[in-house]
C-alpha cells in the first residue's frame, strides 16, 4: 500500500537527548494506528515531529500524501488555553484558515459548513458560548468540529478521549470511523488498551524505541508490555545523545 508517512531512523528529542530513538517504519494511506506505550515513551513527541514543531535530531519523516501544513493535529487538552476569549463559532471556524488566512473573512458557504460541523459533533445552538464555560467533553467537540472543517489527509489527536465522557467518546470515536471510511489516515494517541484492541486494527507500541509495530493483537500482548515498562524504566535522563544520533 502508498505510505502516507515514512519514517527512516528518525530520532527525535529535546535539548539534544533523544525521546524516540532510531524510528523506522510506514504509516499506510488510510491506516488507523493507535500509538501506545508507557509514560515517558516518546508518544506526543512523536506527533509532534510528524507535524513539524520538533526537528528531528537524527534520520527523517517523510510527510508522503501531504505537507506539514495539511496535517490536522490535536493535541492533549492541557496543552490547550481554555481562558482564550473566543466563542464556539469562532474557534471551529478557525478550521478554514488555510483558505482564508488568519485575518481572512469567511463566505457565505464557509459560514454554513462551520454551522454543519458544530451540528455534526452535538452541539447545535452552543455557537456563541465561551470555550471557558464549557464542559471538557464539549471542548473536545469543538476541537473535533475543527477538525472536521480542516479536511486534511492525515489527522493526529494526542489522548483526544481523556477526562470524557462514555457518551461523548462513543460520538467522537464514531466520527474517526468516518475519517478512516473516507481514506483518511488517522493517528491516535492512546493508554486505554481495551479500547486499542476494540476499535484500532494496527498498533505502534513505542517506550522511546519501537517495541512492536503491527496487529494490534499481536503487539499489545504481555510480553511486549512488559518490555515497553521495562524500556522506559531504565532510560537515564542523564546520558548523552547516542552516538547514531549524533
Amino acid at each position: 500500500m502508498t505510505a502516507a508517512l515514512r519514517f527512516k531512523d528518525l530520532t527525535l528529542g529535546y535539548d539534544r537527548h533523544p525521546a524516540v530513538h532510531h524510528l523506522t517504519g510506514e504509516v499506510a494511506q488510510g491506516a488507523l494506528l493507535a500509538v501506545c506505550g508507557p509514560n515517558g515513551g516518546g508518544k506526543s513527541t512523536l506527533l509532534k515531529g510528524i507535524v513539524g514543531a520538533l526537528q528531528p535530531i537524527g534520520g527523517s519523516v517523510e510527510r508522503v500524501s501531504c505537507g506539514e501544513r495539511e496535517i490536522a493535529y490535536l493535541p492533549q487538552a492541557a496543552d490547550i488555553d481554555r481562558s482564550f476569549p473566543v466563542n464556539v463559532f469562532d474557534l471551529v471556524a478557525m478550521g478554514h484558515w488555510r483558505s482564508v488566512g488568519w485575518f481572512g473573512g469567511l463566505s457565505r458557504a464557509q459560514r454554513a459548513r462551520v454551522f454543519e460541523a458544530i451540528a455534526a459533533v452535538g452541539l447545535e445552538g452552543f455557537e456563541d458560548r465561551p470555550i471557558g464555560t464549557l464542559s471538557g467533553g464539549q471542548m473536545q467537540r469543538v476541537l473535533f468540529a475543527r477538525l472536521l472543517l480542516q479536511d486534511s489527509p492525515v489527522i493526529l489527536l494526542d489522548e483526544p478521549f481523556n477526562a470524557i465522557d462514555q457518551r461523548t467518546v462513543t460520538e467522537l470515536l464514531a466520527l474517526v470511523d468516518r475519517w478512516r471510511r473516507e481514506g483518511r489516515t488517522v493517528v491516535v494517541v492512546l493508554h486505554d488498551f481495551d479500547l486499542v484492541r476494540r476499535v484500532f486494527p494496527e498498533t505502534l507500541l513505542l517506550a522511546r524505541e519501537t517495541v512492536a509495530w503491527g496487529r494490534t493483537q499481536d503487539v499489545l500482548a504481555p510480553e511486549n508490555l512488559l518490555s515497553a515498562r521495562r524500556m522506559v524504566e531504565a532510560f537515564d535522563r542523564e546520558a548523552h545523545e547516542c552516538e547514531r544520533a549524533a
